[in-house]
């Protein structure tokens, strides 16, 4: 409570008695003029409140007055795995919005503007559409809310109206109902190389057929390359003939095997081969850490048959690893391996970025993520989709061999085909198998060899069964023509195709 001292009453003042003055009571007056007050201080806090905190009504963000509905708009995003196309679209003002979803990807996705109802949802390779609601102006988040998708990348941003109407800036965007999230500006990138490319996919070494040891050369040169790991995004890979995985090297058990390493000029490094199908010091790293411009020999008896991974090993041996330097070495034993119509060759691998998963621009390697074990994306052969796009295809009837490596460096994989049963597997390479599994673990570092017959016709999709890991594109498939085998498997009541 103030209290106000007020100074006395000039000679000569009108009279009136206490507090008047002319015959006019100043009390009431006074009291009025400070309830006005308090009430427009009150509502200018609330408006600043709403202001920085960048909300508006629950569950919106913030919007500029006045917001007059303009009437029906319409936008169409494309889904892939796993971003939206394009990331950003803007109306020019609040009313209904038709949103139209053009799913390009192999699984489902959904869009969902957060707090808005309504929910569109298209299956692979279908389109679908829907009407929101939109009241005011504002930037709103549009996200796929199939489980992992958001967090994989599938955000973007809808801007309602011009930037003079939206109060709500891109670093103040809040999402969802609740206290206003402020959004951290990404990591600054830079722009993605225009001219790269996916790396070529490594062909499958042919099987030895011989029936006596010989003496075997084998030259490879690492070599460090800018390619596109997905889309948007480019990454400086390091590699091993220009291949991730690197060449197959295939030899029979007995062999003996000249190895010569090659460092390209271009190089930033030293880069190093360690091969785990060679008895020696360090598999041979400890005589190859060859400087860029340089090369190193050395040789070793092939002693031991199996499927054998080999890699870079240099310090930090791991960080070599992440940015694609791993391969397999097949040591046949004497007579080889039994006939198969096709053989496929297979590594998975994990890659740790600067920046976010999906955030275009050329991105820099992140230790913290691969100390942490936190990669970004988890891929089959070096980059999203290198085994999703016609690589794989065989014919129903035919046998199929996968040689599968884990290059690392860090996580395991419960190797999966889906729809199919290996027939035979050879676990870790081993020269003795197993017959009818359905899931093979594979360690980092290891090897396993699949086979399995062809029975029906379709796509069959290569997975590590640590499921989550298919979010950050670790997925390939093997394409089979032929005819229907009904007696096999039969399509009795299937859901019409989109």
């Amino acid at each position: 409570m103030a209290t106000i001292t007020r100074p006395p009453v000039e000679p000569g003042a009108p009279s009136g008695g206490p507090g008047k003055r002319g015959g006019i009571s100043v009390g009431p007056l006074l009291a009025f003029v400070g309830v006005i007050a308090i009430l427009l201080m009150a509502a200018m806090v609330a408006m600043n409140y709403m202001l920085l905190s960048g909300r508006g009504a629950a569950g919106q963000v913030a919007v500029a007055a006045p917001t007059t509905k303009v009437g029906p708009s319409a936008i169409s995003v494309v889904a892939t795995e796993f971003k939206f196309t394009p990331a950003e679209v803007t109306i020019p003002g609040p009313g209904d919005l038709t949103a139209t979803i053009d799913n390009k990807g192999l699984i489902e996705h959904d869009l969902v503007i957060e707090g808005i109802d309504g929910r569109v949802l298209a299956a692979g390779g279908a389109k679908a559409s829907g009407v929101f609601k939109l009241a005011k102006n504002g930037v709103y988040n549009f996200i796929c809310t199939i489980p992992g998708h958001k967090e994989a990348g599938m955000v973007g941003r809808l801007v309602v109206g011009t930037p003079e109407q939206t109060a709500a800036k891109p670093d103040q965007i809040a999402y969802g109902p609740g206290p206003a999230a402020v959004v951290q500006p990404p990591v600054s990138l830079k722009p993605a190389d225009a001219a790269a490319k996916p790396l070529p996919l490594p062909q499958v070494a042919a099987p030895v057929n011989r029936t006596a040891p010989a003496n075997v050369n084998v030259t490879i040169e690492t070599q460090e390359i800018t390619a596109k790991l997905a889309d948007g995004v480019t990454y400086t890979l390091w590699t091993f003939g220009g291949t991730v995985p690197g060449p197959m090297v295939r030899v029979r058990q007995g062999d003996t095997v000249t190895m010569t390493l090659k460092n390209n000029a271009s190089s930033k490094v030293t880069h190093s081969i360690d091969f785990h199908s060679a008895t020696g010091p360090g598999g041979g790293a400890k005589v190859t850490q060859v400087p860029p411009g340089q090369e190193a020999t050395f040789s070793f008896k092939a002693l031991n048959p199996g499927v054998y991974v080999y890699h870079c090993a240099t310090p930090m041996v791991a960080h070599h690893i992440a940015n694609g330097m791993y391969g397999l070495m097949i040591v046949e034993p004497p007579g080889g391996y039994p006939k198969v119509d096709r053989e496929f060759y297979v590594m998975q691998g994990e890659f740790y970025l600067a920046g976010k998963r999906g955030q275009e621009g050329h991105h820099e390697f992140s230790m913290e993520k691969m100390l942490n074990e936190e990669p970004d994306y988890a891929l089959f052969n070096g980059s999203v989709g290198a085994l999703t796009n016609g690589a794989m295809k065989a014919r129903v009837g035919e046998t199929v061999r996968i040689f599968f490596g884990v290059g690392g460096p860090n996580l395991t994989s419960s190797f999966h085909v889906i729809g199919e049963i290996f027939d035979r597997v050879y676990p870790e390479g081993a020269s003795e198998f197993m017959t009818n599994v359905q899931t093979t673990l594979v360690p980092t570092g290891g090897s396993a060899v699949v086979d399995f017959k062809l029975e029906v016709p379709g796509n069959y999709v290569l997975v590590d069964h640590s499921l989550g890991r298919l979010e950050k594109g670790l997925a390939g498939i093997l394409e089979v023509e032929g005819p229907a085998n009904p007696e096999v498997f039969n399509p009795i009541n299937p859901l019409p195709k989109p």
